[in-house]
């Protein structure tokens, strides 16, 4: 019994050992492959299609969490500075009572960035959903994602696996790694597996943002839905499902 007992604690203990070995050639391969594609200097950045803001907790009465309102601040001023030609909102609208995007739209349009500029995904439930979605739904070729610089690296490595040109602009800093470490070696198995994302017809980040909108987003205050001459936004009678 002593034996089995000696058995299984070094089973245990290899097992263990083999979990930590992983979790550190993963966060290592992650943060090291990414090192010259993320910047704190706006300056450096090549100019970009887009900005892509991946989601994060909205308050119940529909304003930004800290962490996205940095992330949507952030894309507002490349725009502004010309580094980004499009803004692309991804987040969670899994529930009906919660919607990540709808909150972010509002906040960039309330910023001053011209509607037909403005891309939501309501689809973006991950990291992964929202840079291969960037790819296959919104047809991104060059893009800068925004996000805080514990998590860019995650973020820059995935685009780079769902097949973006990309660069990582930190938006500010949300303290210790923490989680991270588990969430890299999980978005180091999606870059190298590449699961399937949920769908949708095609939207290219060329055209006219509103016709990514939901019918509830066309009707945000101060925002018709229309072009300049008062008809229907492009796709606006027949909204995409996502």
């Amino acid at each position: 019994m002593h034996r089995g007992f000696r058995r299984l604690w070094l089973a245990a203990t290899a097992g263990g050992l083999l979990c930590v070995g992983l979790a550190v050639v993963a966060n290592a391969v992650v943060v090291l492959s990414t090192a010259d594609d993320r910047t704190d200097d706006a300056a450096l950045l090549e100019r970009a299609q887009v900005a892509v803001v991946p989601g994060s907790r909205v308050n119940p009465d529909g304003t930004l969490g800290g962490v996205v309102g940095e992330r949507v601040a952030a894309a507002v001023r490349l725009y502004e500075a010309g580094t980004v030609e499009k803004i692309l909102v991804s987040g969670d609208n899994g529930a009906p009572e919660y919607n990540e995007p709808e909150a972010m739209l509002a906040a960039v349009l309330a910023a001053g960035v011209a509607p037909e500029d403005v891309f939501t995904d309501y689809a973006g439930f991950d990291t992964w959903h929202t840079m291969r979605r960037a790819r296959l739904v919104f047809e991104v070729d060059s893009a800068v994602v925004v996000s805080q610089d514990p998590f860019l690296a995650r973020a820059v490595h995935l685009g780079r696996a769902a097949g973006l040109d990309v660069q990582g602009y930190v938006a500010g800093d949300a303290g210790p790694p923490g989680r991270e470490v588990l969430a890299r070696v999980s978005g180091f198995g999606e870059a190298l597996l590449r699961p399937d994302v949920v769908g949708g017809p095609a939207l290219p980040i060329t055209g006219d943002g509103r016709t990514s909108w939901s019918e509830a987003d066309r009707d945000v205050p101060g925002v018709t839905g229309t072009d300049d001459g008062g008809s229907p936004a492009p796709g606006a009678e027949d909204p995409p499902a996502s």
